[in-house]
Protein backbone atom coordinates (compact mmCIF):
# COMPACT_ATOMS: atom_id res chain seq x y z
CA UNK A 1 0.00 0.00 0.00
CA UNK A 2 1.32 3.77 -0.85
CA UNK A 3 0.82 4.96 2.91
CA UNK A 4 3.83 1.30 3.59
CA UNK A 5 6.05 2.30 0.85
CA UNK A 6 5.79 6.24 2.25
CA UNK A 7 7.73 5.27 5.48
CA UNK A 8 4.57 6.26 7.97
CA UNK A 9 3.72 3.66 10.40
CA UNK A 10 -0.08 2.72 10.04
CA UNK A 11 -2.04 1.34 12.57
CA UNK A 12 -5.25 -0.35 11.40
CA UNK A 13 -8.52 -1.06 14.02
CA UNK A 14 -11.37 -3.22 14.18
CA UNK A 15 -14.10 -1.20 14.92
CA UNK A 16 -14.64 2.53 16.76
CA UNK A 17 -13.79 1.72 20.14
CA UNK A 18 -10.35 0.51 19.40
CA UNK A 19 -9.73 3.59 16.97
CA UNK A 20 -10.83 5.81 19.94
CA UNK A 21 -8.89 4.53 22.58
CA UNK A 22 -6.11 4.10 19.87
CA UNK A 23 -6.28 8.08 18.75
CA UNK A 24 -6.74 9.26 22.53
CA UNK A 25 -3.34 7.15 23.66
CA UNK A 26 -1.13 8.46 20.26
CA UNK A 27 -0.08 11.47 18.58
CA UNK A 28 -1.71 10.04 15.22
CA UNK A 29 -1.37 12.41 11.82
CA UNK A 30 -4.67 11.45 10.10
CA UNK A 31 -7.40 8.87 9.86
CA UNK A 32 -8.80 6.81 7.28
CA UNK A 33 -12.07 5.34 7.92
CA UNK A 34 -15.53 4.39 6.49
CA UNK A 35 -18.12 6.95 5.49
CA UNK A 36 -20.38 4.84 8.40
CA UNK A 37 -17.17 5.80 11.49
CA UNK A 38 -15.59 8.86 10.11
CA UNK A 39 -18.34 11.56 11.19
CA UNK A 40 -18.59 9.68 14.62
CA UNK A 41 -15.00 9.14 15.93
CA UNK A 42 -14.52 12.80 17.68
CA UNK A 43 -18.13 12.04 19.54
CA UNK A 44 -17.66 11.96 23.29
CA UNK A 45 -13.92 12.74 22.78
CA UNK A 46 -11.17 15.33 22.94
CA UNK A 47 -9.80 13.29 19.50
CA UNK A 48 -8.81 16.57 16.78
CA UNK A 49 -6.62 14.63 14.17
CA UNK A 50 -8.16 15.04 11.10
CA UNK A 51 -10.60 12.36 9.05
CA UNK A 52 -10.72 11.46 6.03
CA UNK A 53 -13.83 9.39 5.24
CA UNK A 54 -13.92 6.48 2.31
CA UNK A 55 -16.86 6.04 0.72
CA UNK A 56 -18.29 3.58 -2.10
CA UNK A 57 -19.91 6.29 -4.19
CA UNK A 58 -19.74 9.11 -6.23
CA UNK A 59 -23.21 10.24 -4.40
CA UNK A 60 -22.67 14.33 -3.75
CA UNK A 61 -25.05 14.23 -1.17
CA UNK A 62 -23.03 11.63 0.43
CA UNK A 63 -20.08 13.80 0.47
CA UNK A 64 -22.23 17.02 1.87
CA UNK A 65 -23.49 15.04 4.61
CA UNK A 66 -20.40 13.91 5.97
CA UNK A 67 -18.20 17.15 5.59
CA UNK A 68 -21.25 18.82 7.56
CA UNK A 69 -20.75 16.48 10.09
CA UNK A 70 -16.94 17.73 10.41
CA UNK A 71 -15.22 15.27 8.38
CA UNK A 72 -11.76 17.18 6.88
CA UNK A 73 -11.56 15.17 2.77
CA UNK A 74 -13.72 12.20 1.01
CA UNK A 75 -12.09 9.74 -1.26
CA UNK A 76 -14.11 6.93 -2.95
CA UNK A 77 -13.92 3.39 -3.05
CA UNK A 78 -11.58 1.43 -4.94
CA UNK A 79 -8.83 4.14 -3.86
CA UNK A 80 -7.01 5.66 -5.93
CA UNK A 81 -3.13 6.32 -5.13
CA UNK A 82 -2.86 9.97 -6.48
CA UNK A 83 -6.87 11.07 -5.15
CA UNK A 84 -5.79 9.69 -1.55
CA UNK A 85 -1.89 11.12 -1.84
CA UNK A 86 -3.95 14.68 -2.76
CA UNK A 87 -6.21 14.07 0.11
CA UNK A 88 -3.65 13.42 2.35
CA UNK A 89 -1.44 16.98 1.45
CA UNK A 90 -4.82 18.85 1.67
CA UNK A 91 -6.16 17.63 4.89
CA UNK A 92 -2.23 18.05 6.58
CA UNK A 93 -3.46 21.64 6.43
CA UNK A 94 -6.30 21.56 8.17
CA UNK A 95 -6.14 23.44 12.08
CA UNK A 96 -6.64 20.36 14.65
CA UNK A 97 -10.44 21.18 16.15
CA UNK A 98 -10.23 20.03 19.91
CA UNK A 99 -13.47 20.63 20.78
CA UNK A 100 -15.00 17.91 23.20
CA UNK A 101 -18.17 16.86 23.28
CA UNK A 102 -20.24 17.02 26.87
CA UNK A 103 -20.45 13.79 28.79
CA UNK A 104 -23.30 11.17 28.22
CA UNK A 105 -26.94 12.35 28.61
CA UNK A 106 -27.84 10.09 31.02
CA UNK A 107 -25.34 11.45 33.67
CA UNK A 108 -26.55 15.03 32.38
CA UNK A 109 -28.10 16.95 35.69
CA UNK A 110 -27.20 17.92 38.70
CA UNK A 111 -30.51 16.99 40.62
CA UNK A 112 -30.43 14.68 43.03
CA UNK A 113 -31.57 11.73 42.03
CA UNK A 114 -28.40 12.00 39.24
CA UNK A 115 -26.00 13.14 41.88
CA UNK A 116 -26.76 9.80 43.46
CA UNK A 117 -26.41 8.19 40.68
CA UNK A 118 -23.48 9.41 39.64
CA UNK A 119 -22.25 8.81 43.00
CA UNK A 120 -23.37 5.38 42.81
CA UNK A 121 -21.69 4.30 39.50
CA UNK A 122 -18.53 5.79 41.41
CA UNK A 123 -18.83 3.17 43.90
CA UNK A 124 -19.66 0.13 42.06
CA UNK A 125 -17.15 0.89 39.75
CA UNK A 126 -14.34 0.04 41.85
CA UNK A 127 -15.14 -3.29 42.61
CA UNK A 128 -15.94 -6.53 40.54
CA UNK A 129 -19.36 -7.29 41.35
CA UNK A 130 -21.95 -7.61 38.71
CA UNK A 131 -24.42 -4.99 38.19
CA UNK A 132 -27.94 -4.86 37.72
CA UNK A 133 -29.09 -1.56 35.93
CA UNK A 134 -33.03 -0.85 36.42
CA UNK A 135 -35.07 1.61 33.76
CA UNK A 136 -37.49 2.38 31.97
CA UNK A 137 -37.14 2.30 28.13
CA UNK A 138 -35.25 5.18 26.82
CA UNK A 139 -33.65 6.37 30.18
CA UNK A 140 -29.73 5.47 28.80
CA UNK A 141 -29.09 1.72 30.45
CA UNK A 142 -26.55 1.54 27.74
CA UNK A 143 -24.50 4.44 28.29
CA UNK A 144 -24.89 4.29 32.47
CA UNK A 145 -23.00 0.38 31.62
CA UNK A 146 -20.64 2.17 29.63
CA UNK A 147 -20.23 4.78 32.69
CA UNK A 148 -19.41 2.22 34.96
CA UNK A 149 -17.12 0.78 32.79
CA UNK A 150 -15.28 3.72 32.09
CA UNK A 151 -14.81 4.41 35.59
CA UNK A 152 -13.27 0.82 36.28
CA UNK A 153 -10.13 -0.55 36.01
CA UNK A 154 -10.96 -2.70 33.13
CA UNK A 155 -11.49 0.67 31.44
CA UNK A 156 -8.56 -0.08 29.09
CA UNK A 157 -10.26 -3.60 28.44
CA UNK A 158 -13.04 -3.89 25.67
CA UNK A 159 -16.81 -3.01 26.66
CA UNK A 160 -19.13 -5.28 24.74
CA UNK A 161 -23.04 -5.27 24.79
CA UNK A 162 -25.71 -7.24 23.61
CA UNK A 163 -29.07 -6.78 23.44
CA UNK A 164 -31.23 -10.18 24.60
CA UNK A 165 -34.57 -9.19 22.80
CA UNK A 166 -32.94 -8.39 19.52
CA UNK A 167 -31.30 -11.86 18.94
CA UNK A 168 -33.51 -15.15 18.76
CA UNK A 169 -33.90 -16.76 21.55
CA UNK A 170 -32.17 -19.90 18.70
CA UNK A 171 -28.84 -17.99 17.88
CA UNK A 172 -28.78 -16.06 21.26
CA UNK A 173 -26.82 -19.22 22.89
CA UNK A 174 -23.93 -19.04 20.41
CA UNK A 175 -23.74 -15.19 19.41
CA UNK A 176 -22.95 -15.04 23.52
CA UNK A 177 -21.16 -18.49 24.08
CA UNK A 178 -19.36 -19.00 20.72
CA UNK A 179 -19.05 -22.62 18.48
CA UNK A 180 -17.00 -24.86 17.12
CA UNK A 181 -17.15 -25.83 13.73
CA UNK A 182 -20.10 -28.67 12.63
CA UNK A 183 -21.94 -27.28 15.97
CA UNK A 184 -25.05 -27.49 13.78
CA UNK A 185 -25.90 -26.84 10.27
CA UNK A 186 -24.64 -23.46 9.45
CA UNK A 187 -21.83 -23.73 11.69
CA UNK A 188 -19.16 -23.88 8.83
CA UNK A 189 -15.78 -22.35 11.11
CA UNK A 190 -15.30 -22.12 14.81
CA UNK A 191 -16.35 -18.92 16.07
CA UNK A 192 -15.84 -17.10 19.44
CA UNK A 193 -18.84 -15.92 21.64
CA UNK A 194 -19.26 -12.07 23.16
CA UNK A 195 -18.16 -13.97 26.44
CA UNK A 196 -14.77 -14.19 24.85
CA UNK A 197 -14.65 -11.27 23.17
CA UNK A 198 -14.96 -9.22 26.69
CA UNK A 199 -12.69 -10.99 28.38
CA UNK A 200 -10.75 -9.03 30.86
CA UNK A 201 -13.39 -6.06 30.47
CA UNK A 202 -17.37 -5.72 30.57
CA UNK A 203 -20.21 -7.52 28.83
CA UNK A 204 -23.82 -5.78 29.17
CA UNK A 205 -26.62 -7.82 28.58
CA UNK A 206 -29.34 -5.35 27.87
CA UNK A 207 -33.04 -6.58 28.10
CA UNK A 208 -31.73 -9.48 30.28
CA UNK A 209 -35.08 -10.66 31.04
CA UNK A 210 -35.71 -12.09 27.90
CA UNK A 211 -33.35 -14.82 28.46
CA UNK A 212 -34.65 -18.28 27.72
CA UNK A 213 -34.71 -20.16 31.04
CA UNK A 214 -31.94 -22.54 28.96
CA UNK A 215 -29.70 -19.82 28.59
CA UNK A 216 -30.17 -18.49 32.16
CA UNK A 217 -28.66 -21.42 33.97
CA UNK A 218 -25.47 -21.49 31.63
CA UNK A 219 -25.22 -17.79 32.91
CA UNK A 220 -25.39 -19.17 36.23
CA UNK A 221 -22.47 -21.54 35.54
CA UNK A 222 -20.49 -18.56 34.13
CA UNK A 223 -21.10 -16.31 37.29
CA UNK A 224 -20.46 -19.37 39.80
CA UNK A 225 -17.47 -21.07 37.85
CA UNK A 226 -15.78 -18.14 35.50
CA UNK A 227 -16.04 -20.29 32.37
CA UNK A 228 -17.55 -20.87 29.49
CA UNK A 229 -18.01 -23.68 26.97
CA UNK A 230 -18.80 -23.20 23.41
CA UNK A 231 -21.96 -24.84 21.56
CA UNK A 232 -20.64 -28.30 20.58
CA UNK A 233 -17.39 -28.32 22.50
CA UNK A 234 -16.68 -30.43 25.40
CA UNK A 235 -13.65 -28.27 26.99
CA UNK A 236 -14.46 -25.16 29.27
CA UNK A 237 -12.50 -21.71 28.59
CA UNK A 238 -11.57 -19.76 31.52
CA UNK A 239 -12.71 -16.10 31.27
CA UNK A 240 -12.79 -12.78 33.43
CA UNK A 241 -15.36 -10.32 32.53
CA UNK A 242 -17.54 -8.34 34.82
CA UNK A 243 -21.23 -8.73 33.99
CA UNK A 244 -23.70 -5.91 34.01
CA UNK A 245 -27.10 -6.83 33.28
CA UNK A 246 -30.20 -3.98 32.23
CA UNK A 247 -33.77 -4.99 32.21
CA UNK A 248 -37.03 -2.19 32.51
CA UNK A 249 -38.85 -5.22 33.94
CA UNK A 250 -38.94 -6.20 37.46
CA UNK A 251 -37.45 -9.37 37.70
CA UNK A 252 -38.84 -10.31 40.93
CA UNK A 253 -42.13 -10.24 39.22
CA UNK A 254 -40.67 -12.79 36.89
CA UNK A 255 -39.21 -14.79 39.52
CA UNK A 256 -42.59 -15.46 41.48
CA UNK A 257 -44.00 -16.27 37.78
CA UNK A 258 -41.66 -18.73 37.26
CA UNK A 259 -40.12 -16.96 34.10
CA UNK A 260 -36.53 -16.29 35.54
CA UNK A 261 -34.28 -18.21 37.82
CA UNK A 262 -34.08 -17.23 41.14
CA UNK A 263 -30.63 -18.34 41.87
CA UNK A 264 -29.57 -15.87 38.71
CA UNK A 265 -31.63 -12.91 39.69
CA UNK A 266 -29.55 -12.99 43.57
CA UNK A 267 -26.05 -13.46 41.50
CA UNK A 268 -27.11 -10.60 39.23
CA UNK A 269 -28.59 -8.47 41.57
CA UNK A 270 -25.47 -7.77 43.85
CA UNK A 271 -25.56 -3.87 43.20
CA UNK A 272 -28.68 -2.39 41.88
CA UNK A 273 -28.19 0.89 39.80
CA UNK A 274 -31.52 2.74 39.26
CA UNK A 275 -31.73 5.22 36.28
CA UNK A 276 -35.01 7.84 37.60
CA UNK A 277 -37.26 8.29 34.44
CA UNK A 278 -37.41 11.63 33.30
CA UNK A 279 -40.32 12.56 34.33
CA UNK A 280 -38.80 12.34 38.22
CA UNK A 281 -35.87 14.66 37.80
CA UNK A 282 -37.74 17.42 35.81
CA UNK A 283 -35.15 19.92 37.01
CA UNK A 284 -32.71 18.72 34.80
CA UNK A 285 -34.75 18.95 31.52
CA UNK A 286 -33.42 22.19 31.04
CA UNK A 287 -30.21 21.23 31.16
CA UNK A 288 -30.06 18.37 29.09
CA UNK A 289 -32.19 20.29 26.49
CA UNK A 290 -29.32 22.62 26.18
CA UNK A 291 -27.08 19.47 26.24
CA UNK A 292 -28.56 18.09 22.93
CA UNK A 293 -29.39 21.31 21.84
CA UNK A 294 -25.20 21.90 22.02
CA UNK A 295 -24.64 18.20 20.60
CA UNK A 296 -27.29 18.53 17.53
CA UNK A 297 -25.57 21.97 16.50
CA UNK A 298 -22.05 20.55 16.96
CA UNK A 299 -22.71 17.31 14.74
CA UNK A 300 -24.91 18.88 12.03
CA UNK A 301 -22.54 22.01 12.33
CA UNK A 302 -25.74 24.35 12.48
CA UNK A 303 -24.04 27.26 14.02
CA UNK A 304 -25.71 28.52 17.73
CA UNK A 305 -29.21 27.82 17.85
CA UNK A 306 -31.04 29.51 21.17
CA UNK A 307 -33.80 27.77 23.42
CA UNK A 308 -36.28 30.35 24.11
CA UNK A 309 -37.16 30.50 28.23
CA UNK A 310 -40.48 29.61 26.96
CA UNK A 311 -39.76 26.48 25.46
CA UNK A 312 -37.19 25.43 28.27
CA UNK A 313 -40.38 25.38 30.78
CA UNK A 314 -42.73 23.91 28.28
CA UNK A 315 -40.37 20.61 28.14
CA UNK A 316 -39.75 20.76 31.99
CA UNK A 317 -43.91 20.51 32.04
CA UNK A 318 -43.94 17.43 29.34
CA UNK A 319 -44.28 13.46 30.58
CA UNK A 320 -41.36 12.46 28.27
CA UNK A 321 -42.98 8.75 28.14
CA UNK A 322 -39.79 8.24 26.28
CA UNK A 323 -37.80 9.09 28.32
CA UNK A 324 -34.45 10.82 27.65
CA UNK A 325 -34.53 9.28 23.89
CA UNK A 326 -37.82 11.10 22.89
CA UNK A 327 -36.66 14.35 24.35
CA UNK A 328 -33.39 14.32 22.16
CA UNK A 329 -35.28 13.68 19.08
CA UNK A 330 -37.42 16.47 19.78
CA UNK A 331 -34.51 18.40 20.46
CA UNK A 332 -32.41 16.99 17.35
CA UNK A 333 -35.54 17.56 15.03
CA UNK A 334 -36.83 21.02 16.18
CA UNK A 335 -32.58 22.51 16.05
CA UNK A 336 -32.46 21.14 12.10
CA UNK A 337 -35.78 22.15 10.64
CA UNK A 338 -35.71 25.78 12.29
CA UNK A 339 -35.08 28.88 10.36
CA UNK A 340 -33.58 31.39 12.45
CA UNK A 341 -31.43 31.81 15.40
CA UNK A 342 -33.76 30.24 18.15
CA UNK A 343 -36.57 27.77 18.82
CA UNK A 344 -39.36 29.68 19.99
CA UNK A 345 -42.58 27.96 21.85
CA UNK A 346 -44.86 27.98 18.55
CA UNK A 347 -42.22 26.14 16.25
CA UNK A 348 -41.47 23.49 19.56
CA UNK A 349 -45.67 23.18 19.19
CA UNK A 350 -45.51 22.27 15.56
CA UNK A 351 -42.68 19.84 16.29
CA UNK A 352 -43.93 17.76 18.86
CA UNK A 353 -47.72 17.68 16.21
CA UNK A 354 -45.26 15.64 14.10
CA UNK A 355 -44.33 13.62 16.74
CA UNK A 356 -47.51 13.10 18.18
CA UNK A 357 -47.62 14.70 21.64
CA UNK A 358 -48.82 17.95 22.79
CA UNK A 359 -46.92 20.68 24.62
CA UNK A 360 -48.15 21.39 28.33
CA UNK A 361 -48.49 25.23 28.67
CA UNK A 362 -48.97 27.13 31.77
CA UNK A 363 -52.26 28.29 32.99
CA UNK A 364 -52.28 32.14 31.62
CA UNK A 365 -51.14 30.94 28.14
CA UNK A 366 -52.49 29.73 25.05
CA UNK A 367 -53.01 26.07 25.12
CA UNK A 368 -51.54 23.89 22.43
CA UNK A 369 -52.11 20.75 21.34
CA UNK A 370 -52.02 18.59 18.14
CA UNK A 371 -55.76 19.26 18.40
CA UNK A 372 -55.39 23.11 17.16
CA UNK A 373 -52.11 22.81 15.59
CA UNK A 374 -53.28 24.21 12.47
CA UNK A 375 -52.27 22.59 8.57
CA UNK A 376 -50.28 25.21 7.88
CA UNK A 377 -47.27 24.67 10.12
CA UNK A 378 -47.85 21.04 9.52
CA UNK A 379 -47.14 21.85 5.73
CA UNK A 380 -44.22 24.20 6.58
CA UNK A 381 -42.76 21.62 8.18
CA UNK A 382 -43.06 19.18 5.61
CA UNK A 383 -41.45 21.20 2.98
CA UNK A 384 -38.95 21.96 5.07
CA UNK A 385 -37.86 18.32 5.78
CA UNK A 386 -37.74 17.70 2.31
CA UNK A 387 -35.54 21.09 1.89
CA UNK A 388 -32.94 19.56 4.35
CA UNK A 389 -33.03 16.08 3.13
CA UNK A 390 -32.58 17.30 -0.65
CA UNK A 391 -36.67 15.84 -1.59
CA UNK A 392 -35.74 12.84 -0.83
CA UNK A 393 -38.99 11.67 0.56
CA UNK A 394 -38.03 8.74 2.59
CA UNK A 395 -34.99 10.34 4.55
CA UNK A 396 -38.00 13.43 5.24
CA UNK A 397 -40.38 10.74 6.38
CA UNK A 398 -38.06 9.31 9.09
CA UNK A 399 -36.64 13.07 10.26
CA UNK A 400 -40.35 13.95 10.16
CA UNK A 401 -40.63 10.24 13.07
CA UNK A 402 -43.84 9.22 10.49
CA UNK A 403 -44.05 6.60 7.75
CA UNK A 404 -43.51 6.84 4.21
CA UNK A 405 -46.93 6.42 3.12
CA UNK A 406 -48.31 9.16 5.46
CA UNK A 407 -45.87 11.25 4.11
CA UNK A 408 -47.17 10.76 0.51
CA UNK A 409 -50.70 10.96 2.25
CA UNK A 410 -49.78 14.74 3.70
CA UNK A 411 -47.85 15.69 0.48
CA UNK A 412 -51.04 15.09 -1.67
CA UNK A 413 -53.44 16.19 0.94
CA UNK A 414 -51.23 19.91 1.36
CA UNK A 415 -50.15 19.84 -2.79
CA UNK A 416 -46.68 19.17 -1.92
CA UNK A 417 -43.90 18.44 -4.69
CA UNK A 418 -40.45 16.67 -4.32
CA UNK A 419 -37.96 19.71 -5.82
CA UNK A 420 -37.29 18.62 -9.49
CA UNK A 421 -34.22 17.02 -10.00
CA UNK A 422 -32.73 20.26 -11.90
CA UNK A 423 -33.03 21.99 -9.01
CA UNK A 424 -31.82 19.55 -6.63
CA UNK A 425 -28.56 19.32 -8.83
CA UNK A 426 -28.15 23.07 -8.91
CA UNK A 427 -28.66 23.33 -4.95
CA UNK A 428 -26.16 20.62 -4.46
CA UNK A 429 -23.61 22.39 -6.56
CA UNK A 430 -24.02 25.33 -4.72
CA UNK A 431 -23.91 23.94 -1.85
CA UNK A 432 -20.94 22.49 -2.08
CA UNK A 433 -19.33 25.46 -3.34
CA UNK A 434 -20.47 26.63 -0.33
CA UNK A 435 -18.64 24.00 1.81
CA UNK A 436 -15.47 24.46 -0.47
CA UNK A 437 -15.09 28.32 -0.06
CA UNK A 438 -15.59 28.16 3.54
CA UNK A 439 -13.00 25.24 3.91
CA UNK A 440 -10.50 26.20 1.06
CA UNK A 441 -8.24 22.52 2.21
CA UNK A 442 -11.50 20.31 0.82
CA UNK A 443 -11.05 19.31 -2.75
CA UNK A 444 -12.95 16.35 -3.35
CA UNK A 445 -11.45 15.68 -6.65
CA UNK A 446 -13.94 13.59 -8.53
CA UNK A 447 -16.64 15.62 -8.07
CA UNK A 448 -15.18 18.83 -8.91
CA UNK A 449 -15.09 18.58 -12.98
CA UNK A 450 -18.72 17.57 -12.84
CA UNK A 451 -19.83 20.15 -10.52
CA UNK A 452 -18.23 23.27 -12.66
CA UNK A 453 -20.30 22.10 -15.58
CA UNK A 454 -23.40 21.59 -13.57
CA UNK A 455 -23.10 25.00 -12.16
CA UNK A 456 -22.73 26.53 -15.26
CA UNK A 457 -25.13 24.67 -17.38
CA UNK A 458 -27.63 25.49 -15.01
CA UNK A 459 -27.01 29.71 -14.31
CA UNK A 460 -29.64 31.41 -15.76
CA UNK A 461 -27.40 34.41 -17.14
CA UNK A 462 -24.15 32.92 -16.66
CA UNK A 463 -23.68 35.35 -14.29
CA UNK A 464 -19.37 36.01 -13.09
CA UNK A 465 -19.94 33.83 -9.83
CA UNK A 466 -20.87 30.92 -12.05
CA UNK A 467 -18.00 31.39 -14.00
CA UNK A 468 -15.97 31.74 -10.90
CA UNK A 469 -16.44 29.07 -9.34
CA UNK A 470 -16.73 26.90 -12.62
CA UNK A 471 -13.22 27.74 -13.17
CA UNK A 472 -12.02 27.49 -9.52
CA UNK A 473 -13.16 23.65 -9.59
CA UNK A 474 -11.81 23.18 -13.05
CA UNK A 475 -8.46 24.23 -11.90
CA UNK A 476 -8.43 21.91 -8.63
CA UNK A 477 -9.31 19.26 -10.76
CA UNK A 478 -6.43 19.39 -14.08
CA UNK A 479 -3.82 20.64 -10.95
CA UNK A 480 -4.88 18.50 -7.57
CA UNK A 481 -1.00 18.79 -6.18
CA UNK A 482 -1.16 22.67 -5.72
CA UNK A 483 -2.61 24.58 -3.48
Amino acid sequence: MMLDRSGKQVAAMADLESAQKYLAAHECDVVIASAELAPRLREGTTISVPVIAVVRSRDLDVAIVLFDAGVDDVVTEPLDELALAVALRHVGNVPRRGVAMPAAPSLVGEGEAMQRLRATIDQVARTKSTVLILGESGTGKELVARAVHDASPRRHRRFVAVNCAAIPATLLESELFGHVRGAFTDAVRDKAGLFEDADGGTLLLDESGELPLALQSKLLRVLQEGEIRRVGETQSIKIDVRLVAATLRDLSDDVAAGRFREDLYYRLNVLPLRIPPLRERTEDIPQLARFFALRTAQRHRLGNIELSDEVLEALARQPWPGNVRELENVIERALVLVDGPSIELPFLATVMTVQGGEVACSDDGDELSIKKATRDLEADLIRKALGVTQGNRTNAAKLLEISHRALLYKMKEYGISCLNEALRTRERAQRFLEIRQSRPNIIYVAEALRLSRVLWRNSVSGSTSALAASKQFSCDARAPAGH
